[in-house]
């Protein structure tokens, strides 16, 4: 039997395997206490990113005592980032913009205060909020941001509206807001994705391609005439609507309800033979800014009567189309905001949620867009 011989490791060796494991033991204790601080910090809510670039900044103990800040997470992973501005990052509010860091320093640079800052950024997108960086600084941001659905980029508009009006600033910006400081037709906002809250009127225009969502026909049970068309969730509401009204000895109709684009054009061209320019201008909508070519607006009629405002239905409507998803669009005391004249058969469909919303508030479509911005 053959005997195993003992490998003799060389003192040098054995030296330089000692070595080895401690620079290795050095090496393991560091990255456990690398991961445990990384862990302190992503399990409140920091990016590895953003963590990594706080432990090499030596920032852990600052970061820990504010805790879980998303202003912070987005400054330290932000090519942007400058140390003297810490503090200030830590008391802003972080709002989900590309260049965020980058705004908040040239505004810091500009000598705004944090506060001033939070007003600014919150009110605007990220792009308004670059345009807004570069004008000499504003004293009195509160005059008008006070309001919570003051848009940043408006704020010239509201300084000419209340120097114009003398009105408040929360009238001031509710009215800009609606463009209500603009002229009638001239450069409307365009209106191209079809929504059940769409707003359709003097200052936002459809194009003459657009045609609302599951457009269909509408039964001549519930219409005056053939060939109506309008959105089918629209019309399922009408008919449950005019179902109920029968179980209470009423009677509505729809006398009118989609128009194209083109239809408008030849509606506008009719009335401008018979009545002229003057009454089109102020009865009728120019193609475009029509709310019937929605598909989601109603000419509504009572069969007993030929005058609906003096009908029962008119009545019941008044205190039921709520319930089921439409609203009087055009009212008299309304005139100045929806900018067409009272109309007691005209409803809009926005569904059950937002008319209860209206009716409960007393609020215009155009009062509550401006205000949800």
């Amino acid at each position: 039997m053959k005997k195993i011989s003992k490998i003799k490791v060389k003192p040098k060796a054995l030296k330089g395997l000692k070595i080895f494991g401690i620079v290795f033991c050095i090496f393991l204790g560091l990255l456990l206490f690398y991961l445990k601080e990384m862990r302190q910090l992503t399990t409140i809510g920091y990016s590895k990113e953003s963590s990594r670039k706080i432990l090499f900044t030596l920032k852990k103990d600052f970061v820990l005592s504010k805790g879980e800040n998303k202003t912070l997470d987005a400054a330290f992973s932000s090519k942007n980032y400058q140390e003297e501005n810490l503090e200030h990052y830590a008391r802003i509010k972080y709002v989900n913009h590309k260049d965020l860091i980058h705004n908040i320093n040239t505004l810091i640079k500009k000598g705004y205060s944090d506060q001033d800052i939070n007003i600014i950024i919150t009110h605007g997108s990220n792009e308004s909020v670059q345009e807004f960086a570069k004008r000499d600084k504003i004293k009195y941001l509160e005059e008008f941001f006070s309001v919570d659905y003051a848009k940043l980029d408006y704020y010239d508009r509201y300084v000419a509206y209340s120097d114009d009006t003398g009105e408040d600033e929360e009238t001031t910006v509710l009215y800009v807001n609606m463009d209500l400081d603009q002229e009638d037709y001239v450069n409307p906002h365009i209106v191209s994705k079809f929504s059940y809250d769409m707003l359709v009127n003097k200052h936002n225009q459809l194009t003459d391609k657009f045609e609302p969502d599951h457009l269909v026909s509408i039964p001549e049970k519930y219409a005056s005439e053939e060939g109506l068309k309008c959105n089918k969730e629209a019309l399922d509401a009408f008919i449950r609507m005019s179902k109920k009204a029968e179980e209470e000895g009423l009677s509505i109709v729809i006398n009118s309800a989609y128009r194209s684009y083109d239809d408008q054009v030849e509606l506008s061209d009719l009335y401008l033979r018979d009545y002229g320019q003057s009454y089109v201008d102020k009865f009728v909508a120019k193609p475009g800014f029509s709310e019937h070519q929605t598909g989601l607006a109603f000419d509504i009629g009572s069969r007993s009567s030929n005058v609906f405002a003096a009908s029962k239905e008119y009545q019941w409507m008044l205190e039921h189309s709520y319930e089921y998803g439409f609203v009087l669009r055009f009212t008299k005391p309304y005139e100045h905001i929806t900018g067409f004249r009272s109309e007691p058969w005209h409803y809009r469909y926005v569904g059950i949620d937002l008319a209860k919303k209206l009716y409960d508030e007393d609020l215009t479509l155009e009062e509550y867009i401006a205000m949800e911005g």
